[in-house]
């Protein structure tokens, strides 16, 4: 099934399954978070995947029928029809917790200037692109949102509406 800006349509399971070879599958969704992030695949196995528009992934546990004519499913998971994917917010305080690769963790003020929007010279010897970005919480790691990190730079991606002053 093809791709109707109007309506959620559940991703194709693989590449034999679509019709638009720009269109994102189940599979590689699922790659992707599993090769760039190290989160399992079973942490997606009672998800389904649904896209509305161009390459905004949604997800949602649980079966509706499809396509479906409404203006929510879930919660919004990634975006896919540009040069590198990107999670969302949502997803990374979701599933960034299982992640093992591309995390960047932050210290106290690190992690202020990172919620608060504003980028910040890091030294990271990982991957450049996308990160998820944890801090320590009530003693725990955890996933405080998605950074990008390029050229000896942490990129706050931290929505306006839900940037914090700490």
């Amino acid at each position: 099934m093809s791709n109707d800006s109007t309506k959620f349509t559940r991703l194709p399971a693989t590449d034999a399954e679509r019709d638009d070879p720009e269109r994102a599958t189940r599979e590689a969704v699922v790659e992707f978070w599993t090769d760039r992030f190290g989160v399992p695949a079973a942490a997606f196995a009672d998800h389904t995947f649904w896209e509305r528009g161009a390459g905004k992934i949604w997800l949602y546990r649980g079966e509706p029928p499809s396509p479906v004519d409404i203006e929510g499913l879930g919660m919004t998971f990634l975006r896919t029809r540009q040069e590198h994917w990107k999670p969302t917010l949502e997803a990374v305080q979701r599933f960034g917790g299982r992640a093992t690769e591309n995390v960047v963790h932050l210290d106290r003020a690190q992690a202020a200037t990172f919620v608060a929007g504003d980028d910040q010279e890091l030294d990271w010897d990982g991957d450049w692109g996308y990160l998820i970005v944890t801090h320590d919480l009530a003693g725990e790691s955890e996933p405080v949102g998605v950074g990008l990190y390029v050229y000896g730079e942490l990129r706050s991606q931290v929505p306006k509406g839900r940037r914090r002053d700490l």
